[in-house]
């Protein structure tokens, strides 16, 4: 029988990961860690209006700006700082700074070792680096630049990297029934 009962999701069972080739070919995702801080802000637009015949005001939600604020010690030999730093320090513009994360919910692993995943295409907008005396410690703001698309990603190096693809997780392949078929 399958166990129910509510769970608390963890925070560290939400990773993301980013797309770190440069060749333009495959992408190859990158477990983004390092990270003391990675807070996702959906930043709905509104559109309020109160009709003259109604005391109450109303509200819709018309729109999204979604941003996540980043800030991550600097460590050497790792793709996703090195891409980041790069960003930040060289005030790189336009594409140029622009990157793909896929967010993964581990919590939601099936037995084929399938996750819910979503991709987005962010631009870094650098802020500080610097803070601190212990590290070297880079903040920011990734800030959307394409449609939420979701997915799911699979892992076969207990999720340093990710493989991800668009759509809907396939159903799980049952055991066909034993008996002949009429």
């Amino acid at each position: 029988m399958a166990d129910t009962k509510p769970k608390i999701v963890r925070r560290s069972q939400r990773v993301a990961f980013m797309d770190t080739d440069k060749t333009g070919s495959t992408p190859k995702y990158e477990r983004m860690t390092g990270f003391t801080t990675m807070t996702n802000s959906k930043e709905p637009k509104e559109y309020s209006r109160q009709y003259v015949d109604e005391d109450a005001e109303r509200s819709d939600v018309v729109g999204y700006a979604p941003s996540i604020e980043f800030s991550y010690d600097r460590h050497t030999n790792t793709p996703v700082h090195d891409r980041l730093s790069e960003i930040h320090d060289k005030e790189l513009l336009g594409d140029d700074a622009h990157v793909d994360i896929v967010s993964v919910d581990l919590f939601t692993e099936d037995e084929q070792n399938r996750c819910k995943a979503t991709k987005r295409t962010y631009a870094v907008i650098p802020d500080t680096d610097g803070d601190g005396t212990d590290a070297m410690i880079y903040s920011g703001t990734f800030k959307s630049v394409s449609e939420i698309e979701e997915g799911y990603a699979t892992s076969e190096d207990k999720w340093k990297t990710a493989t991800y693809t668009a759509g809907a997780v396939p159903e799980a392949k049952s055991q066909q029934s034993s008996g002949s078929d009429s």
